[in-house]
């Protein structure tokens, strides 16, 4: 390959991020203006330059994203001599063999999109826009038989449905700067080194020269959002929705139910999903969410035979679903409810009022003070609901919901994924439950010289012949 001069200068924090290519999981950025995604379409050309032949893919969350953003830039900035770029594949190519792919992973399955593929590198851009399962799955396509390092390098901005996740990977670990160790929870095993590198505005001298008035802009915006906009700080968004949602105290390994709570069946369908929760209540009116099923592409039938399958052998109280289940199909008249009732489910009705809905789920979630009814004194007492660690759906997804930037009461519809268990779980939470009833305790048959002994004792005999044999039956 021809040698040719390139334009480019860079920050002193993002040649950091270029030369750490020993590193297997980078991430720069934190504040606004940093440069993140210029510096990744930089790395990504040099990288393809080095290693003839190797195969890279840059990814944001949506399509038109990549082509407002990165597709348009990186034309500008890629040297045509060498690098040709086919719109229809979405894919660059450079003379030495190397190719870079552009992608995007707007639902949750769009990672199976790239099943079977291999890269040398993986670039997320605006990584906070993605979740974790995506991010894992993509992790597994980083491989290779060459020698080329093996990467991926991210970029982002605090705030998005991933923020707690790439806190807890990158920001959490180690100081900013500093290379760490992956550790992996699951058997506690070292997958690789990370690096976080923050970058600020004012350290992106490029872009005070060119436009000076765009960190006024920053300066103007909502306090919280402006600390993590032009500070980086990740310690104070508030972008989560359900900030009363903690693993630690919601999340518990599974036990034995007892027969008498009553089961109620929560759902919310159609064809992209299917999410149905399975929820016991106690005596006292808690709930603990046991059974979950989350799965795409079924029709109706389909969908109530998988329903009634997950709740076989309990006895159902009720079979809570919204309002839309009852409309009409256009193309055999019957309503998801009728279906579900020619398959013995018959469906109950729960409201559909956004608002309200959230509010409950957040009283289910929410930690109590209770009177100790002994001494009289107040202590912290366990949120009403909990959930079985089997239910990962709900677990993953529950924590991750946003704030609608429309409508501070509700959450965002997108990722459209994340909002399906949420919503079975809001159809419960609004409902009229009612606690399980003690059972009461079975008496034996009692003999006449039951009869006798039970007459001729005292007060607290009878008492303990009581606790033996239950309370006297004729």
């Amino acid at each position: 390959m021809s040698r040719i001069q390139l334009p480019w200068r860079v920050t002193e924090k993002q040649m950091r991020f270029l030369d750490a290519d020993s590193v297997t999981e980078v991430l720069f950025g934190g504040a606004a203006g940093g440069g993140k995604s210029h510096v990744q379409l930089m790395d990504a050309f040099l990288y393809a330059c080095k290693y003839k032949g190797s195969k890279q893919l840059i990814l944001r969350r949506t399509y038109p994203e990549l082509e407002m953003s990165l597709i348009q830039e990186h034309l500008k900035l890629y040297p045509k001599e060498i690098y040709k770029y086919n719109e229809t594949k979405h894919r660059g190519r450079l003379k030495n063999g190397s190719v870079i792919t552009f992608g995007s992973l707007q639902r949750e399955s769009d990672v199976y999109k790239y099943q079977g593929a291999e890269f040398d590198v993986i670039r997320f851009d605006e990584l906070t826009h993605f979740t974790w399962a995506q991010y894992s799955y993509l992790l597994s396509r980083v491989r290779g038989t060459n020698d080329f390092p093996k990467q991926i390098k991210s970029s982002t901005n605090p705030g998005g449905v991933g923020h707690q996740w790439v806190k807890a990977r990158f920001i959490d670990p180690a100081p900013p700067e500093t290379v760490f160790d992956i550790v992996e929870k699951e058997g506690g095993t070292v997958s690789g080194q990370g690096l976080y590198l923050p970058a600020k505005v004012q350290e992106n001298i490029f872009l005070m020269e060119k436009d000076p008035d765009y960190l006024k802009r920053l300066l103007n915006l909502p306090e919280k959002k402006r600390m993590a906009l032009l500070e980086g700080r990740w310690d104070i968004y508030d972008g989560v929705f359900f900030t009363e949602f903690d693993p630690a105290v919601h999340v518990v390994r599974p036990f034995r139910l007892p027969e008498h709570w009553k089961q109620y069946v929560t759902m919310d369908y159609g064809m992209d999903m299917l999410a149905v929760e399975i929820i016991a209540v106690d005596e006292d009116g808690n709930g603990f969410v046991h059974r979950e099923l989350y799965e795409s592409g079924l029709i109706i039938s389909r969908a109530a035979e998988k329903a009634a399958a997950l709740a076989e052998g309990l006895q159902i109280t009720a079979w809570l679903a919204p309002p839309d289940l009852w409309s009409g199909r256009q193309e055999t008249g019957k309503s998801v409810a009728d279906i579900f009732a020619e398959h013995g489910i018959p469906l109950t009705m729960t409201s559909n009022n956004r608002h309200a809905g959230w509010m409950a789920v957040r009283e289910w979630l929410a930690t109590r003070t209770v009177k100790d009814a002994a001494t009289g004194e107040e202590r912290l007492a366990p949120p009403r609901l909990r959930i079985f660690e089997n239910c990962r759906n709900l677990i993953r997804t529950l924590p991750a919901l946003q704030f609608d930037d429309r409508d501070p009461e509700d959450v965002a519809n997108e990722p459209h994924e994340l909002t399906h268990a949420p919503d079975a779980l809001r159809g419960f939470c609004i409902y009229w439950v009612t606690g399980a009833q003690k059972p009461k305790k079975k008496g034996v048959h009692w003999e006449p010289d039951m009869w006798e002994d039970y007459r001729a004792a005292d007060p607290a005999t009878r008492k303990l012949l009581e606790e033996k044999w239950g309370k006297p039956e004729r």
